[in-house]
């Protein structure tokens, strides 16, 4: 395979991936949330003087969210398109799915708040 394949190729696969995060952003209210929430932690990690590390694991925290969004919404767009009408089994894979994304959250929050706290009292108290 040539180089300018290549590049075709990373192009076409770059397009769809991006295809797919504006159908998210544009029609998926928590994907929208999540992404309100990302943008103000992720201002909040460089306001703060986060070390390196602490930087990182925010970001790895907010992206992993985004992520189990994405796939949250994929496994419900998949089962609504096999089972049109609602199954029972159906509802408990989008419950186990949703499920997982809001463990991810939850953990996200408190590790979030584990970093960040300590940083918000030092203003806080300064005020």
């Amino acid at each position: 395979m040539t180089l300018i394949h290549l590049w075709r190729s990373f192009r076409k696969s770059f397009s769809h991936a991006l295809a797919g995060l504006s159908y998210a952003l544009r029609e998926e209210r928590n994907f929208q949330i999540e992404v309100v929430v990302g943008i103000m932690a992720v201002m909040l990690t460089f306001f703060f003087p986060l070390s390196s590390i602490e930087r990182s694991v925010m970001l790895l925290l907010i992206g992993t969210v985004l992520t189990l969004e994405l796939f949250n919404t994929a496994f419900e767009r998949l089962l609504d398109m096999l089972k049109p009408r609602i199954h029972p089994y159906v509802k408990v894979v989008k419950d186990i799915v949703a499920g997982a994304v809001l463990i991810g959250s939850v953990m996200a929050f408190l590790i979030g708040l584990i970093i960040l706290l300590p940083h918000i009292w030092t203003l806080v108290t300064l005020v």
